[in-house]
């Protein structure tokens, strides 16, 4: 979680991931080298109100910055489509900060035929 801006400690993302992993509707997969893992996406299946179809959304998706522009990410984003298609999903989405530093990755998402069509808005619950 580092390596999206996310400063996160092994026991945060224990307890977050034994949430997480506990639910049928999530997905995690990871890419290794050698042993040691070099990326992750992370998904969950949802159901639309407006129609009878259903999605995937990607929650996480992170590449070691040492290993970026080696394919990964995108056989990451291939298995998620994989994923979504035996789910009866029609569409994967997904959000992405708009700071500086994630330039780079949406121009990796459109290359992969995603589109830019929303706006996200966040309300922080105090």
């Amino acid at each position: 979680m580092g390596e999206l801006g996310y400063p996160t400690t092994t026991e945060e993302m224990e307890h977050r991931f034994s949430k997480i992993n506990s639910n049928s509707m999530y997905n995690t997969l990871v890419a290794e080298e050698s042993g040691v893992i070099v990326g992750m996406i992370g998904m969950i299946l949802g159901f639309l109100y407006e129609k009878n179809d259903n999605y995937v959304r990607v929650v996480a998706l992170v590449v070691d910055s040492n290993s970026r522009k080696q394919g990964i990410g995108e056989k990451l984003i291939e298995k998620a489509e994989e994923w979504a298609k035996e789910h009866g999903a029609n569409g994967i989405v997904l959000n992405s900060g708009n700071r500086s530093e994630r330039k780079d990755a949406h121009q990796f998402y459109l290359k992969r035929g995603f589109q830019g069509k929303s706006t996200g808005f966040v309300k922080t619950l105090t």
